[in-house]
């Protein structure tokens, strides 16, 4: 018996038919693929990685410029060396915004330059939290940035050697002895070398300030 038209109809119908292949939708989609030479890829990779002008960090809400104004700022008001402490809040916020905002624009073409003034003021700050950050900034120049002018450069003066200066707690003076009894104890030298630093480490000078006298000494 020949098969009806309408069981003809139905294996037509049960016959797979090839699909069409989609495209994944998980890839991403290069914003910078239409671009027609290396250095305008590169121009526009700079300019999606960075941070947008009027975007504030940290608790000041500081821009990247304001960020490196206070740091070069602070390297002409610091001079040779400095532990004043109204400096030192300036800086401490500015640095605040600048980790902010590298943790927000991790590649940002900025950073390095921000990092290199911020090493150049805060070496200047002879107190121990901000020898260890100046020392920090200059590691991250040379691992994280080591291709960039200011990476270079960084490392060029690390293989010079660096050390970091702390300023030790000032001491009271020792009272003075009666006349005709003894001698005055020696004066505590004022600057202490460290040993040789470990490998990957800075060098430490501890510098011990004069003695302050038990009647200026705060009670």
């Amino acid at each position: 018996m020949a098969p009806s038209h309408s069981a003809s109809a139905l294996a037509a119908t049960a016959t797979p038919t090839k699909a069409t292949p989609t495209p994944p939708t998980s890839e991403k989609k290069d914003a910078c693929g239409a671009t027609k030479s290396k250095w305008a890829h590169l121009q526009c990779e700079d300019f999606n990685s960075s941070a947008p002008g009027d975007e504030y960090f940290g608790r000041m809400k500081m821009s990247y410029l304001g960020i490196d104004n206070t740091y070069k700022d602070g390297a002409v008001s610091a001079g040779a060396y400095t532990t004043d402490p109204r400096l030192i809040s300036k800086l401490d916020f500015a640095t605040e915004a600048l980790l902010r905002w590298a943790a927000k624009y991790p590649n940002d073409p900025q950073l390095p330059r921000s990092y290199f003034l911020g090493v150049q003021v805060l070496r200047k700050v002879y107190t121990q939290p901000e020898q260890e950050t100046a020392w920090d900034f200059m590691q991250i120049l040379v691992t994280r940035y080591g291709n960039t002018y200011f990476g270079k450069t960084m490392k060029a003066s690390i293989s010079h050697g660096y050390t970091e200066h702390w300023f030790a707690l000032a001491q009271i003076c020792p009272t003075p002895l009666p006349l005709g009894v003894g001698v005055m104890p020696e004066v505590t030298p004022d600057v202490t070398p460290s040993p040789s630093p470990a490998p990957g480490h800075p060098a430490v000078v501890l510098i011990t300030p004069p003695c302050v006298q038990p009647s200026a000494a705060p009670g």
